[in-house]
This record gives structure tokens, sequence and C-alpha cells, in this order.
């Protein structure tokens, strides 16, 4: 199907197609009321239903709507139809960075320049919890400046799945860019995959060529396992040394971003604060579909500096894009969707989980155990489909606010609801700062 012309939700009018992948089309549109070019992603639901990555995509939506980089492809809003999600993006004009790769390997000022964009974006994400695990040259865009910017930050999540562990598992990503760890299929951190194809990256923007290439793809996947690459004799020894910490084929050893932010080479002509300041008064691109909402107050922090991710116009839901406008509920058709509810906090996470062990013990449940953020409670006498058990999760969603999703893991649904409403709200009262559906309550806290 042409959507060339097509007009999506009487506000953006689709042009020619940008490209596309396993899950997603990508075309150029324009906000008919605003005339600003925007890029539009469009997802098939049926596809991202299949893999079970539902929860996942949602709170990473939820984060990528918040994130203001000056080098990181801008996430405006989420719609969706019964069939396709749209994901309403900032369209970056300069086209594909590695368009200048390929016509020859980059000065050693110029590769620095793009590589300290690429870390500056890669670390902001991370410490939002946000991992790409699909680094590539696709994915890195010029603007008009000039300047990098990283797009699908949160999206890849698309072709990924978790585990219990806490550790990513599914393979994706560019067999090239991709770390040992994930290629051999054991459990792995997005943080550090992340950084080993930012050094993959690095090689190529050096070096005009990739640091691990073969026609054979078993002795490619080999040479990635062992990390075993040779630098052009043009490298210089600190880029040499610098790129064997970064391509280390262990995790546990390899370099951090922090200790990548603290080398020499790295640190020639980086203006980490300017890039922070450029950052802090950055403000999104007004949009005609951006809502209104409540003021929450002021969101200047004790030291003086801006908070970034919590306009003064955003309730609590908006800020993880539930609210009434962005509500993510809508986009899956679930089935059950009783089982669940969200609030968000703005305690920190050993508030929210003190208080909710002692609403636990007061309603008679067991706690059973808490790992990777998840509390177990279960309940001590068999109810009408056997002993009611909750999972309690917490997430960071931005500094200083936290979502708890509250799921009934076994036992009747009815009975779970009710304890819900009767006891478990009530006594949570003065630790929420609102329920996920609850309009009321979150004009009321807002």
């Amino acid at each position: 199907m042409d959507h060339k012309g097509h007009v999506l939700m009487q506000r953006y009018e689709l042009g020619r197609l940008l490209g596309q992948g396993t899950f997603a089309k990508v075309y150029y549109a324009r906000n008919l009321k605003s005339g600003q070019s925007v890029a539009i992603k469009v997802i098939d639901k049926e596809k991202v239903l299949r893999v079970g990555l539902i929860d996942q995509i949602k709170r990473e939506i939820s984060v990528m709507r918040l994130v203001r980089h000056p080098n990181i492809v801008q996430l405006y809003e989420v719609m969706a139809t019964k069939t396709k999600i749209y994901f309403v993006m900032e369209y970056v004009k300069g086209g594909e960075l590695f368009n200048k790769v390929a016509k020859g390997k980059l000065k050693e000022d110029v590769a620095r320049k793009y590589f300290q964009q690429l870390i500056s974006a890669v670390d902001f994400c991370h410490s939002r919890g946000v991992y790409h695990r699909d680094l590539k040259p696709e994915n890195l865009l010029l603007d008009e400046n000039g300047n990098l910017k990283v797009s699908d930050f949160g999206l890849s999540a698309l072709a990924e799945s978790k585990r219990q562990d806490g550790l990513l598992h599914t393979t994706c990503g560019t067999p090239a860019y991709v770390a040992p760890e994930v290629i051999n299929r054991k459990g792995y951190d997005g943080a550090k995959a992340d950084i080993w194809s930012c050094g993959v990256i690095l090689f190529v923007l050096m070096a005009g060529y990739l640091p691990f290439h073969d026609s054979n793809l078993m002795e490619m996947y080999r040479k990635i396992g062992k990390g075993e690459f040779k630098c052009p004799s043009w490298f210089p020894s600190e880029v040499r040394r610098f790129l064997l910490k970064i391509l280390d084929p262990n995790p546990n050893t390899r370099i951090s971003i922090a200790k990548i932010m603290e080398n020499p080479w790295f640190k020639k002509g980086f203006d980490g604060e300017q890039a922070r300041a450029d950052m802090e008064t950055k403000t999104p691109s007004p949009t005609d579909t951006d809502l209104s909402f409540d003021s929450v107050g002021s969101n200047v922090t004790g030291e003086g500096k801006q908070e970034l991710l919590i306009p003064t116009n955003m309730n609590a839901f908006d800020i993880i894009s539930l609210s009434a406008g962005f509500d993510l509920s809508g986009l899956f058709e679930e089935g059950d969707h009783k089982r669940e509810a969200l609030f968000t906090s703005r305690q920190p996470p050993t508030t929210i989980i003190k208080r909710i062990e002692d609403v636990a013990k007061r309603l008679k449940l067991k706690v059973k155990k808490k790992d990777n953020g998840v509390m177990k409670m279960e309940g001590t006498k068999e109810g009408r489909k056997g002993v009611l058990a909750i999972d309690a999760e917490i997430f960071e969603v931005a500094p200083d606010v936290h979502l708890v999703e509250m799921k009934k893991t076994n036992g009747d649904t009815l009975e779970y609801q009710k304890l819900l409403k009767h006891d478990m709200r009530p006594a949570l009262r003065d630790i929420v700062w609102a329920w996920q559906g609850d309009q009321q309550q979150q004009e009321q806290q807002t």
C-alpha cells in the first residue's frame, strides 16, 4: 500500500518512504498545522504482539518521549490504529553518517567529534535505563549542521526479549557490530553491548572499513569472539590502546562509559559542560498534538538547574506517556487488563518497597522474594482460584519519578481487584502520585 499523500489522524501528510526494516517502514511527513517536517515510523502491531514485547515497548516508549538530547533523534508522540503503531519523530535532514565514510576514512579530529557525540548520547540514555542494543550505521544520522543524531534508541526493543535474570537474550543487531556475548547467546548487559558497538563504529570512522570482517560468517564470528582485529598503520598508538579496551571480548573487563569519557584521546576538544548546557536549554519543538496539563509546580532543582524530563505542564501520567492523550495501554489488545495496576510515585524505591511490605503484612500476604526490582507477594489461604499471588515491580521513568506495576500472577481476578480497591489503594495513598486511568485522582495529585 502506498502511503504517499495519505493524511494520518487528520494531522500529518505522509510523503516519500525513507527506509524500512523487519518491523517498520519510515516515511517523511509534514505536520499540517505547523508545517514542521517529521519522520513517521509505521509499525505492524501484529508483529510486535507476536514477539511478546508489549510491556517492554510500553516502558521504553514511556522513557523515550521524555529524552531530550542534542545527539538523539527525538520521539514526539505515539499514535495507533487497530493494526498499526505510529511513532512521530524528529526528521533529520543530513542523511547517514556512513555515507561520508563510504567516500573514505575520516580525519582523526572529525572521527573523534562524532565519537564524542555518540558516547554523549549513549551515556545519556544509559543513565535513564534505556539501551540501544543495535547501534549500526543506519542508526547514525547527521543534521544540517553536521552533528550526529542517534536514531531508534529504545525502539530497538522490537527485536528483543528479556529473561528474569535481568540480562537480555534474543540475538539481534548487525553481526559486524554486535558484541561477542550477544553472538554467543549468553545473557548480556545492554550497556556493555552498546559500548562494544561504539568501538566498532570508532574503528570504521577512522579506518574506512570494519575491524571484524570475513566473507565466511562463522570466521567473522570467531574473530569477534576473540576480539581479533588489526589497526591500520595510520592509527595513533593512543587510539590503538583505547580500542583494545573498548573491543575487549570479555564484558566484565570491557571499559565503562565513565572511563571512556576520562580517556585523554577522547577528552581532546570535548566540552562536556557545553553539551550539558545545550541539553538544559534545548526545548522540544512544539507540535499541535501536545496536550495541555495542569502544572505540577516548579521544575527547578535545588542546584538551580532545570530538570529536562519534567516540563511544568505535565502531570504524572503524561510523564510515562499514559495520560488520556497518550494512553499506551490502548495500543495493544492484551486481553485481561484487570490483572495489573500502575501508579507513579515521587518516593525513592526503598520507601516504596517498605510501604508495600507493611501493607502486605497487614493484609496477611507473605513477601516471598525481592530480586531485579520485583517483589513477590502471596496469600496464606486458598481463594476461589487458588492462592492469590501479586508481583510488584518498580521502574525509574525519570529522575525522582518511579512507576510501580502491580500484577496478579495467580488466583482470582475479582479477589485481587477487591483487595486492590479496598485495601491497597487507600493504604498506599500517601506515596502515590497518580494511578493509571484514574483521571480524577491524577487531577487531585497534580
